[in-house]
């Protein structure tokens, strides 16, 4: 004898998808918003310069008595919402993280890009100011004088725990504003930084640094990185129409070799520097690793 209870259940169940797939495309799904995370146009005091997209990261619960360590993120719109979630989940385990909970503090531009490749190759690179490249010495003055007592004015702050993370230009920009003011920050991360941009420039600022008595200098703690994928190609690149282009490229810009060397400069400066290779990563493929890593260095146990 046939089921006839089936048909009735395939019926029934026909109807009920109906209706939730009906339901759905009524509501049209909601804006999704990551805990703890709001979002501000900062312009400088000083005009002249349209503003940034300042986003921050709020901790639960009551600030230590010391006030929150901060990690400053460069290029946000790229990575504050790995660095949010990242921290949200380790944070909440320390025990197996040995992470501690912490604001960040993502320093972006008002567009939902990526990227703002007409305005950061100007923040993130050194003066002297040459059409499109040389703001970095405007952009940190904002960070250090505006930027900095705006968060402040929002939460208690621990001022002896303040990290600053950039990667590609960011990283370059982090390198220079270690050599040039050691004492705004207390841990850098500089990722895949592209030391390359002008590199008379940068020993230049090294030359400065290595002249600071040493109390100027205070006692900086730098982590340098890049992907393996930086120095030679990817498997996946290997065969690509493009690979002599990429080769020649990866040759002309040696990442990977110039933070090398940046590292052991420094460290025979007295600065805690040290690089790491992140294994499988191409130059953006590493930005993750490179998130994840920052964390862990800025607001972890330093070893």
């Amino acid at each position: 004898m046939p089921d006839l209870a089936l048909p009735r259940r395939l019926a029934l169940g026909l109807l009920g998808a109906a209706g939730f797939h009906e339901q759905a495309a009524a509501q049209n799904g909601a804006p999704v918003t990551l805990p703890g995370l709001r979002q501000f146009e900062l312009a400088s005091r000083s005009g002249g310069r349209p503003p940034w997209r300042i986003f921050l990261r709020r901790p639960d619960g009551p600030a230590p008595s010391s006030g929150w360590p901060v990690l400053y993120l460069l290029d946000a719109n790229a990575v504050i919402g790995i660095a949010a979630d990242a921290l949200r989940v380790q944070a909440a385990f320390p025990g197996e993280t040995g992470l501690r909970d912490a604001v960040l503090v993502g320093i972006g531009y008002p567009t939902e890009a990526p990227y703002d490749d007409s305005r950061r190759p100007f923040d993130l690179t050194p003066p002297p100011e040459k059409g499109r490249t040389g703001g970095a010495e405007r952009f940190l003055r904002f960070i250090e004088e505006e930027l900095k007592p705006f968060v402040a004015s929002q939460l208690p702050v621990d001022a002896s725990r303040q990290g600053l993370f950039g990667h590609s230009l960011g990283g370059l920009c982090v390198v220079y504003a270690l050599l040039t003011r050691p004492r705004a920050f207390t841990h850098w991360v500089a990722m895949s930084p592209s030391l390359q941009f002008d590199a008379e420039l940068i020993a230049q600022a090294q030359q400065r640094f290595a002249a600071l008595p040493p109390a100027e200098r205070g006692q900086p703690r730098l982590l340098l990185g890049a992907g393996e994928y930086e120095e030679r190609l990817a498997p996946f690149q290997a065969n690509a129409g493009d690979a002599a282009m990429r080769r020649e490229s990866l040759g002309r810009t040696r990442i990977p070799s110039r933070a090398r060397e940046m590292a052991d400069r420094l460290r025979d400066l007295g600065v805690a520097a040290r690089f790491e290779q992140i294994q499988g990563e191409t130059h953006f493929s590493v930005l993750p690793s490179a998130v994840g890593r920052a964390l862990r260095f800025a607001l972890g146990p330093d070893q």
